[in-house]
């Protein structure tokens, strides 16, 4: 049998963690740096909890005003302090259930530039390691924060997206283009089997690209976020695939 992660951005202020907690297997839980607080990460980690749902750590730029979706310009040593500090605030909330991360995932502007740095995927890849090296990193498909997770030993979950399009490079559209955004149920649950049962997709152009997928994606603020996450686990099922979280590294058999 097939087996595919699905993994959504929660703990953002949406508050529709509840509805959506059924047909995922891993939720990245916003640390408090672009949205959340140390209410609404309890309040995730409880649903978690409930629906046997896998935690991960969801750091980004300090930067509530712009939902962490503006770069900065901040050095290596910054970088590798900004996500370690988010790191120890989600696990001491998480810490009261008696229960640990599972991975973490760098949010907007500093998920995009870990995928084309290689500097800033090192010092990502080194404080996750540091802090925790039995925890997955997730990164945007065959990219540097990829690379320099394996390079290093540390699990990575090679992540692709079912609501956002891509380019021929295997690239995400920029947000600021107005092809960025897959906004029908047909076309989500199109590209999320493609992923699985082909290893390709359609870019905006049109060109077939191969592409890895080892989790896919839901934004939890999309406007059709719970909408996507119901028929894309519906569709898995009908298929035979079955939504997994990734197996934690501790548990990753060595031969």
């Amino acid at each position: 049998m097939k087996t595919i992660d699905l993994n959504c951005d929660l703990g953002e202020g949406i508050a529709n963690e509840k509805a959506i907690m059924p047909f995922i297997s891993s939720a990245n839980i916003a640390c408090g740096y672009h949205a959340g607080d140390e209410n609404t990460i309890w309040q995730t980690a409880e649903l978690c909890l409930e629906h046997n749902v896998a935690m991960g750590a969801h750091p980004s730029y300090l930067d509530k005003a712009n939902f962490g979706r503006t770069e900065m310009e901040l050095d290596a040593d910054d970088i590798y302090d900004l996500v370690t500090q988010q790191l120890i605030i989600i696990d001491e909330i998480i810490s009261e259930f008696n229960t640990g991360l599972h991975h973490v995932k760098p949010h907007g502007a500093l998920y995009n530039l870990s995928a084309k740095d290689k500097t800033i995927a090192k010092a990502i890849a080194r404080a996750v390691k540091d802090y925790n090296k039995e925890l997955v990193l997730f990164g945007l498909s065959g990219s540097y924060s990829i690379k320099e997770a394996e390079r290093i030993g540390l699990k990575a979950g090679n992540e692709v997206f079912a609501d956002r399009n891509y380019l021929d490079d295997g690239s995400l559209v920029p947000r600021n283009n107005k092809e960025a955004l897959i906004d029908t149920v047909d076309a989500a649950v199109k590209q999320a089997l493609q992923f699985v049962n082909e290893g390709k997709i359609f870019s905006v152009t049109g060109k077939k690209i191969k592409i890895k997928a080892d989790t896919i994606c839901l934004h939890g603020d999309g406007p059709h976020a719970l909408e996507f996450a119901q028929a894309i686990h519906t569709a898995f099922k009908k298929e035979g695939i079955a939504v997994s979280a990734i197996q934690h590294a501790s548990l990753t058999a060595h031969p």
